[in-house]
């Protein structure tokens, strides 16, 4: 199999308050919009909120975003009102993670990469 393009789709439970949360509360910048959708950009993926859901995000599932501070985007968010459900806090694995939710409950885990984890190593050849 050959993947050329990916991304995630939800289905909130209020349209448009997802999309004024993703769009003006995290910031994310608008890939395409279309009759009852929209696409955002989540760096090197996308994030596209279309139709509407009922039971709402299951435990299972999570977004995760690689942000340059964690500490400091937790507190931005936390500002605008955004629910912190974890603190950030340097993971067993080397990450710092903290975790904030969507208006439908969706877990973002927020993810910085210290300089000396192994995900920074430049892995060409010298």
């Amino acid at each position: 199999m050959e993947v050329l393009s990916s991304r995630m789709i939800l289905r909130p439970g209020d349209h448009d308050r997802s999309v004024r949360f993703y769009r003006d509360t995290l910031g994310l910048a608008i890939h395409r919009e279309f009759p009852g959708g929209t696409v955002f950009f989540l760096g090197q993926g996308l994030l596209e909120v279309s139709g509407s859901g009922g039971a709402g995000p299951s435990e299972d599932q999570m977004l995760w975003l690689q942000v340059r501070d964690v500490a400091e985007t937790v507190d931005e968010l936390r500002g605008r009102g955004v629910e912190v459900l974890a603190e950030p806090v340097r993971q067993p694995w080397g990450l710092i993670e903290g975790t904030v939710a969507d208006p439908d409950g969706m877990r973002i885990v927020l993810v910085q990469v210290p300089p000396e984890h192994p995900l920074r190593a430049d892995t060409r050849a010298g």
